[in-house]
């Protein structure tokens, strides 16, 4: 079966990131984060909704209900669908208006992480989980741009990534409230000229993830070495999620003008969502915020 791309929408993103497939209601979030939009696209009907974020937004996640949960530049969020209100669930102190959160997901425990940058690459983000009793911890410092988190089929493995070090890591991970151990160097991406954007796993343990400076899309074994590597419909991809009723289609957000200049697509069809079908790969189902509860202690200075 050959691979075949299609542009979905007639509008595309500033900077999309973060696609989530809903499997219980079959249907696709992402985000505009320049734009400040959440979005939904439902294939079966070729409807496309949006809700209008209060700040720049990172990610989202599905949430129990009518709910999802989303990264907004000051913290972790809950937002009701219906009526488009958030709600805190997590917003370190004090604000630093030199610092966003960007890239995030739920792990396979029920519990969201979301890691925040420096505005200006600066070594001033942090990663952050939150439990959905609303307590909160700092895993992780010092990051300049966080991204590329996702986890392994059995949640055992957490990858992550600083882009700008153009590597790769790989942490044990579980659904115990334990400090992030040293990680392990799972890959570098250096030698495929681009650092690693958003990424995903496959029902197979695989990693795929966005070369954003190239416009490749990698797929690396869980020994980090490189399975496949394929041309991108745009020359800027962000984030990857498999989707649709068997979970074997191949979302792809795209940039088309990050909003600091550091990115800014020469392709048409710059920011536009796409979906790659007849790649022979099947994903996970994603978790929903609180669907496996881990209850941690509060932390106060980060916690609301």
């Amino acid at each position: 079966m050959p691979i075949t791309f299609t542009r979905l929408g007639e509008l595309p993103d500033l900077l999309g990131e973060s696609p989530v497939w809903d499997s219980q209601n079959q249907c696709l979030y992402w985000v505009d984060s320049v734009s400040k939009l959440i979005r939904r696209y439902e294939p079966a009907s070729g409807a496309f909704s949006q809700w209008q974020a209060p700040s720049m937004v990172g990610c989202v996640g599905l949430g129990q209900g009518q709910t999802l949960v989303v990264g907004l530049a000051d913290g972790i969020y809950r937002m009701a669908l219906d009526s488009g209100e958030f709600t805190p669930l997590l917003r370190p102190h004090p604000v630093n208006p030199d610092v966003r959160f960007n890239d995030g997901r739920t792990d396979r425990f029920g519990r969201f992480l979301c890691g925040s940058m420096g505005i200006h690459a600066d070594p001033q983000g942090a990663l952050y989980r939150v439990s959905a009793d609303g307590h909160g911890e700092m895993l992780a410092n010092g990051i300049r741009i966080a991204n590329t988190l996702c986890f392994s089929p059995d949640g055992d493995t957490m990858y992550f990534a600083d882009s700008l070090d153009r590597t790769i890591r790989a942490y044990k991970y579980g659904h115990e409230r334990l400090p992030l151990t040293e990680p392990r160097r799972f890959t570098e991406t250096e030698v495929l000229g681009s650092g690693p954007d958003g990424a995903t796993v496959d029902a197979e343990g695989f990693i795929w993830v966005a070369l954003v400076q190239v416009g490749r899309i990698a797929r690396f074994s869980a020994d980090g070495i490189l399975n496949r590597l394929i041309k991108s419909p745009t020359d800027m991809p962000s984030c990857l999620a498999f989707g649709g009723p068997d979970l074997s289609t191949l979302y792809v957000t795209s940039i088309k003008h990050s909003g600091t200049g550091r990115a800014i697509s020469r392709h048409p069809d710059g920011g536009f969502l796409f979906a790659i079908d007849g790649l022979g790969v099947q994903g996970l189902p994603e978790p929903r915020f609180g669907q496996c509860p881990v209850t941690v202690e509060p932390i106060e200075s980060i916690c609301v």
